[in-house]
C-alpha cells in the first residue's frame, strides 16, 4: 500500500512544485490573506488586491520599528517580494530564510533587480524555522506573515527566535490562531487544509503563552481579523474560487472560531 505524504510532504509540494503563488487567491508574488483597508464598492483590482499583502507587510514590520542598517530575518519568506519591500522601505539588512529550493529559486528570480539595487541588504537562506541557521546573536529582529500554521512545534520556534536575537532584539509575527477551543472540529471539517493538517489552528493563548515562556517580554497579542477576512473573501469571491471551501474562513472567523493576529515581543 502506498503511503500517504506527511503534512510537512504536502507543505514542501503545495509551496514548491506546486507554486501556491500562481494561483489567483494572491497575487504579485505574495502568498498571504491580505490586510484591507476600506473595500470598494466595485470589483477588487489586481493591484489592489497586491496592495493589501504588501500592506500586511508592513503592518508587521512596523512593530518592529526597524531602523536603517539593522539585521533583520524574514522566517519562511517565500518567493522574498515581502523581504525586498521590507529591506527597500526601512533600509534594514533582511534575510530570508526558506526551506524550500524551488521558492529559493523563484525568489532569486524574482527579486534579480532587487537583489542588486539594494546593495547587499537583501539575501536568502535555505534552513528550518525550527533549526535556524544563524550563530547566537545575529539578528536585531525577527518576524513571519502567515507562516506559522505550518509548524507543529512552535516551542522550538520561539526557543530559535530567541537564540538569534540579540539583547533588546524585536519579534513580530502575523497568522491565523484559534482564540478557544471551541469549534475545532468544524474548522477541521470546513477548511481543507486544516483537516489535512497542511494548516495547524494553534490556540493563541497557547502561542502567546510560548513566547513568554521562551524568554521573550513586552509580549502584544492584536487581532486584527476585521482588517483581514471581509477583504479576503470579497476577493475570492471574484476569482475561480468563489464557490470552494476557501470562502468558509470567513464564516469561521464570524463563529468566534478562528481570528487572525499580530504578536509581538521583546527579547
Amino acid at each position: 500500500m502506498e503511503q500517504r505524504p506527511s503534512a510537512q510532504q504536502r507543505r514542501d509540494l503545495m509551496y514548491g512544485e506546486h507554486d501556491l503563488s500562481s494561483l489567483t487567491l494572491f497575487s504579485g508574488s505574495f502568498i498571504n490573506y491580505g490586510y484591507w483597508g476600506e473595500l470598494p464598492d466595485r470589483p477588487i483590482t489586481v493591484e489592489e488586491r497586491t496592495e493589501s499583502q504588501a500592506e500586511l507587510y508592513r503592518q508587521v514590520v512596523a512593530r518592529l520599528e526597524p531602523a536603517p542598517g539593522e539585521e533583520l530575518l524574514e522566517l519562511g519568506c517565500g518567493l522574498g517580494v515581502g523581504a525586498a519591500l521590507t529591506a527597500a522601505e526601512t533600509g534594514a539588512a533582511v534575510t530570508g530564510l526558506d526551506r524550500s529550493d524551488d521558492q529559493l529559486e523563484r525568489a532569486a528570480e524574482v527579486n534579480r533587480t532587487a537583489l542588486t539595487e539594494l546593495g547587499g541588504r537583501l539575501s536568502f537562506r535555505k534552513g528550518a524555522v525550527t533549526e535556524i541557521p544563524a550563530p547566537d546573536a545575529s539578528f536585531d529582529a525577527v518576524y513571519s506573515v502567515e507562516m506559522l500554521q505550518h509548524v507543529d512545534d512552535l516551542v522550538q520556534v520561539v526557543a530559535e527566535v530567541h537564540r538569534v536575537l540579540r539583547p533588546g532584539g524585536r519579534f513580530a509575527a502575523a497568522t491565523f490562531f484559534a482564540p478557544g477551543l471551541e469549534g475545532a472540529s468544524h474548522i477541521a471539517e470546513m477548511i481543507e487544509t486544516v483537516g489535512d493538517r497542511i494548516d495547524v489552528i494553534h490556540l493563541v493563548g497557547d502561542f502567546e503563552s510560548d513566547l513568554r515562556e521562551g524568554g521573550l517580554r513586552e509580549v502584544r497579542v492584536q487581532s486584527i481579523g476585521e482588517r483581514v477576512w471581509h477583504g479576503f473573501d470579497r476577493w475570492i469571491s471574484q476569482t475561480e474560487y468563489r464557490d470552494s471551501w476557501g470562502r468558509n474562513w470567513l464564516k469561521c472567523y464570524e463563529n468566534g472560531w478562528i481570528d487572525y493576529y499580530l504578536l509581538t515581543g521583546r527579547r
